[in-house]
C-alpha cells in the first residue's frame, strides 16, 4: 500500500476521476482517493511512478522534490552503484543518481511519501552516510570540506607508510644476522593494519552489509601476503615439510598498501579541479550585501537581504542579488556569468544580476530575486544537475561495475586454484603471487570515474563560458547534430526594431519623428528611438491620427505630416516618383519601408529593420565549417526572410511559418533521419525546442524557453551554439578515451595478473606492479578528464 498526496483537486468529480483513473491501471487491486486531505491510497503491485504519470496525464499533481544531498564513505564505482540502488529501491523515490565524482546523491522524491529520515536509513544500511546540508550550504561545499580532511587524512597515512617502506627496504638489501624477516614484521605490521586502516574498515562494512568493493580487493590481497608472511616466519618448518619455499612477502603487502594510497592521493587531488568551475561560479556571490533600512546603509548577511530592500553598489564591487537600477548609472562586468569579455553600461530602470561586478560608478537598486531565486543560484542549481545526470554511453559501465568485484574475486580464486594444481614448484608460492595480483590490479574505480569527471569537467567548462548544460544526456546528443534550425527572431535578430535608414534631412526626420511620438506601434517606436540616438529634439503633435495598415496623420509645428505606405501616399495625391527606387530597393532588402510628407512634399524614405545581431554570421559560418546544415525558421514573408538568410550565408530558409507550425517544421527534418537542434527564446519556441533532438534557448528569452531547453546560451550570442556542439564533441572525445582505457586496462591485465600469458611467454606480474598500475589507472582517467580544462573558445 502507498499513500501520496494528489493537488489540484477542488470538488468531488475531481477526486473521483483521480479513483478512476488509479482504479484502471493494470496491477491495482484498490484505490481511494480523500478529497479533503488531498491524497489518495493504493494497494496493489504498481510503481510509484506509474501511478504519478498517470494522475498528472488527467490534468493534477503530485508535489516531487529534487534535492541534493552529500554523501559520505564513496571509494569507487561499486560504491557509488550500490548507494544508488538502496535510493532507487524504496517507495517515494522518483528517481535517484549517486555521482562517484562529486561524491552527491541527487534524488527526486516524494517527501509525503519517503522522509530524508528514509533516505537516510537505506543509504546507511549499504554502508555509507546521506548528509542533508544547512538551508545555506551547498552540498558541493560539504563534499569539498569531506574531500579536503580524506586529502589530509590520506597524505598523513601515506607519509609515515613511504618512510615505514623505505626503512623496510634497507632491511631487505642489509645484513641483520637473521633478524631480516623479523624486522620487516616489525617494520610492515604498521602498515598493514594503522596505514591501511581506511581499506581494511571499508571492505569490513561492505561484507556487513553484504557486498564486496575495492577495498575488499586490497583487504583480501594484502592480507593473504601478511598473514602467509606471519605464519611462515612463526612456523617456517610446516612449508619446509610441505616442500614450499619459506620466503616472507611483507614487502608485497607494504607496497601495495602504499602504492595504492598514492593513487588515492594523487586522484584526490586531481579531483578536486574537477569541480573547480562550479565552485567559481558559486564564489561570485558576495558574503555580504549593503541595505538601506530606515534610512541608514547597513551591511548585513546576504542570506537576510528579502524582495523590496534598496541596496547600494559601490565601485569595484559585487551586486550581491538580482535587482532594478533605481537610480545611477554603471559599467557591469557579467564575463563571469554570459562569458561576454565586454562590459555592459546600465542605468535607471535596467536589471542588474547578482555575481557582477560593478566596474564605474554608483548604484541603487531594489532586490527582486534573492537567495536560491537569483539567476546565478539557478545557474549553479543546473549546471550541478546536469553533472549529476549520466549520459547513456555511461551505462554499459555502470552494468559491469555493478558486478565488477564478485567477478574479480571469482577470478582470483579459480587463479589460485589453477596455479597450485597445476604450476610449477613451488606451486603455493605462484597461485598465492598470481592470487594478489589479481585482487590487486582490478580496478572498478577507472569504470566509474570514467564518464562522471569528464561531465564534472565539461559542464563547468561550459557554464565558465555561459553555456547551460542541462544533462548528460544533451551533451552526448549535442555532438551527433546534423541540422541547426534557428527561430529569426531574437536569435539570429536582436528581436527588436530598430531605424536603419533615412535619405532626407535632420529636420525632415524631426517633423517624422515628432509624428509618430504618439503610435504605440513597434515601428513608430523604432522611428522615435532612432531619432533620440542622432541627437534630436522632438516636437509634440498639435494633432495625431492613426490609419491601421497605412501608417499616421499628425500635424508638427504648424506642418501637416504624413508617414506610411505609397497607397497612403497617392490617396493624398502626394507625388513620389522620383523616390519609388530608393523605396523599393529598401523593401528588397527585407526592411519595412515607409515614404513620408510634408505638407504634400515628399521628405525623404524611412526603413525598420529588425537588426541582425553581430555575431550571427560567424555563428552560421562556424556551424558550416564543421559540416552541420543550417536552417532559418520565420514567420517573416518570403522575400524579407530571404534577404536576411542571404546575409548571413544561409541556404535553406523556412518562411512564413506560423507558431503552432513550428514543431510540425522540426519533425518534418527528423524524419529524414537526421539529427536537428532548435535554437529559440519565445514561449511559442517552446515546443519546436522540446521536440528537437537538443533544444537550445537563448538566456535572454524567456523562462518558459529555458525549461523546455536542454542547452541555454545566458549571454544570448549565437556563437554560443557553436562553442556548445565543439564542447559536446570534445567531452564525448574524452569519455570514450576515458571508457578504452578503463576498459582497456582491465581486459589486458588481469589475464597478465592471473598468469594467462606464462606457459607461451613466462610472464609473470608482480602484485606490486599490479599495485603501481591499479593506482595509475584512476589517476589516468582523471587526468585525462581534466585536460578539458583547456578547451577554449573559438
Amino acid at each position: 500500500m502507498v499513500t501520496f498526496p494528489v493537488g489540484g483537486m477542488s470538488c468531488a468529480s475531481c477526486s473521483g476521476r483521480v479513483e478512476r483513473t488509479l482504479s484502471a491501471i493494470p496491477g491495482v487491486e484498490r484505490a481511494s482517493v480523500n478529497l479533503t486531505m488531498a491524497q489518495a491510497t493504493v494497494v496493489g503491485n504498481v510503481s510509484l511512478d506509474t501511478l504519478i504519470s498517470a494522475v498528472r496525464e488527467i490534468g493534477f499533481q503530485v508535489p516531487v522534490v529534487t534535492e541534493s544531498f552529500a554523501i559520505q564513505g564513496l571509494s569507487c564505482a561499486s560504491c557509488a552503484a550500490k548507494a544508488e540502488r538502496a535510493l532507487n529501491g524504496l517507495t517515494g523515490v522518483m528517481r535517484a543518481r549517486v555521482n562517484l565524482a562529486s561524491r552527491e546523491a541527487m534524488v527526486a522524491h516524494v517527501p509525503e511519501v519517503v522522509s530524508f529520515e528514509g533516505l537516510q536509513q537505506a543509504v546507511q544500511g549499504v554502508g555509507f552516510t546521506l548528509v542533508r546540508t544547512r538551508t545555506d550550504e551547498e552540498p558541493l561545499d560539504l563534499a569539498e570540506n569531506e574531500r579536503l580532511r580524506e586529502y589530509r587524512e590520506i597524505r598523513r597515512r601515506l607519509g609515515i607508510g613511504a618512510l615505514l617502506l623505505i626503512a623496510n627496504m634497507a632491511v631487505m638489501h642489509g645484513h641483520w644476522h637473521g633478524m631480516e624477516a623479523w624486522l620487516q614484521f616489525a617494520l610492515v605490521t604498521p602498515v598493514q593494519f594503522w596505514v591501511g586502516w581506511p581499506f581494511h574498515v571499508n571492505a569490513w562494512s561492505a561484507l556487513r552489509h553484504g557486498g564486496a568493493n575495492m577495498h575488499t580487493l586490497v583487504t583480501v590481497g594484502t592480507f593473504s601476503a601478511y598473514l602467509y608472511s606471519v605464519l611462515v616466519l612463526l612456523m617456517p618448518e610446516l612449508f619446509v615439510a610441505r616442500g614450499v619455499a619459506a620466503e616472507v612477502y611483507f614487502e608485497t603487502s607494504g607496497m601495495i598498501i602504499v602504492l595504492i594510497l598514492l593513487g588515492r592521493f594523487l586522484e584526490s587531488r586531481a579531483k578536486g579541479k574537477t569541480s573547480q568551475a562550479i565552485r567559481s561560479l558559486m564564489g561570485l556571490a558576495p558574503k555580504t550585501a549593503r541595505v538601506v533600512r530606515d534610512g541608514q546603509e547597513l551591511d548585513i548577511p546576504l542570506k537576510e537581504v528579502v524582495v523590496g530592500d534598496s541596496f547600494v553598489v559601490r565601485p569595484g564591487e559585487k551586486i550581491p542579488v538580482d535587482g532594478l537600477i533605481l537610480k545611477g548609472h554603471a559599467t557591469l562586468d557579467e564575463s563571469m556569468l554570459t562569458g561576454e569579455a565586454l562590459p555592459v553600461e546600465r542605468g535607471a530602470g535596467d536589471s542588474v544580476t547578482g555575481g557582477t561586478i560593478n566596474r564605474t560608478g554608483s548604484l541603487i537598486c531594489k532586490a527582486v530575486k534573492v537567495g536560491r531565486d537569483t539567476a546565478l543560484a539557478r545557474i549553479v542549481a543546473m549546471v550541478r544537475e546536469a553533472q549529476g545526470v549520466k549520459p547513456p554511453i555511461a551505462r554499459l559501465a555502470d552494468r559491469i561495475a555493478a558486478v565488477f568485484v564478485p567477478v574479480v574475486m571469482g577470478i582470483a580464486v579459480v587463479t589460485f586454484g589453477v596455479w597450485y594444481a597445476f604450476g610449477p614448484e613451488p606451486s603455493f608460492n605462484y597461485a598465492l603471487l598470481n592470487f594478489v595480483a589479481v585482487l590487486i590490479i582490478a580496478c572498478p574505480c577507472a569504470l566509474g570515474l570514467a564518464t562522471p569527471t569528464s561531465i564534472l569537467v565539461g559542464t563547468g567548462k561550459g557554464a565558465e563560458h555561459g553555456i547551460l548544460i542541462r544533462g548528460g544526456d544533451a551533451l552526448e546528443t549535442a555532438h551527433q547534430i546534423e541540422v541547426v534550425v534557428f527561430d529569426k527572431t531574437g536569435t539570429l535578430t536582436l528581436g527588436k526594431p530598430v531605424l536603419t535608414d533615412w535619405t532626407g534631412d535632420e529636420r525632415g526626420l524631426r517633423w517624422v519623428a515628432s509624428a509618430e511620438r504618439r503610435s504605440e506601434h513597434p515601428i513608430a517606436e523604432a522611428v522615435v528611438q532612432g531619432a533620440r540616438e542622432r541627437q534630436i529634439v522632438l516636437a509634440e503633435p498639435t494633432r495625431f491620427l492613426a490609419l491601421p495598415g497605412q501608417g499616421v496623420q499628425a500635424e508638427v509645428e504648424g506642418h501637416a505630416v504624413l508617414v506610411g505606405t505609397l497607397k497612403l501616399m497617392r490617396d493624398h495625391q502626394v507625388s513620389c516618383q522620383e523616390i519609388e527606387g530608393e523605396f523599393q530597393a529598401l523593401q528588397r532588402q527585407g526592411k519595412s519601408a515607409m515614404l513620408a510628407a510634408v505638407d504634400g512634399e515628399i521628405v525623404g524614405v524611412l526603413a525598420v529593420a529588425d537588426q541582425i545581431k553581430p555575431q550571427a554570421g560567424e555563428a552560421v559560418s562556424g556551424l558550416r565549417a564543421m559540416g552541420i546544415e543550417v536552417v532559418m525558421l520565420t514567420g517573416d514573408g518570403e522575400t524579407v526572410a530571404r534577404a536576411i538568410a542571404g546575409s548571413l550565408g544561409i541556404d535553406r530558409v523556412l518562411a512564413e511559418v506560423l507558431p503552432a507550425e513550428k514543431e510540425q517544421e522540426i519533425r518534418r527534418i527528423q524524419q529524414s533521419g537526421r539529427k536537428v537542434a532548435m535554437v529559440g527564446d519565445g514561449i511559442n519556441d517552446s515546443p519546436a525546442l522540446a521536440r528537437a533532438d537538443v533544444g537550445i534557448a537563448m538566456g535572454t528569452g524567456t523562462d518558459v524557453a529555458m525549461e523546455a531547453s536542454d542547452i541555454t546560451l545566458v549571454s544570448g550570442d549565437p556563437r554560443g551554439v557553436v562553442t556548445a556542439i565543439r564542447l559536446s564533441r570534445e567531452t564525448m572525445r574524452n569519455i570514450r578515451q576515458n571508457l578504452f582505457w578503463a576498459f582497456a586496462y582491465n581486459v589486458v591485465l588481469i589475464p597478465l595478473a592471473a598468469g594467462v600469458w606464462f606457459p607461451w611467454f613466462g610472464v609473470l606480474l608482480s602484485p606490486v606492479f599490479a599495485a603501481f598500475a591499479m593506482s595509475l589507472s584512476s589517476v589516468t582517467v582523471v587526468s585525462n578528464a581534466l585536460r578539458l580544462r583547456r578547451f577554449r573558445v573559438g
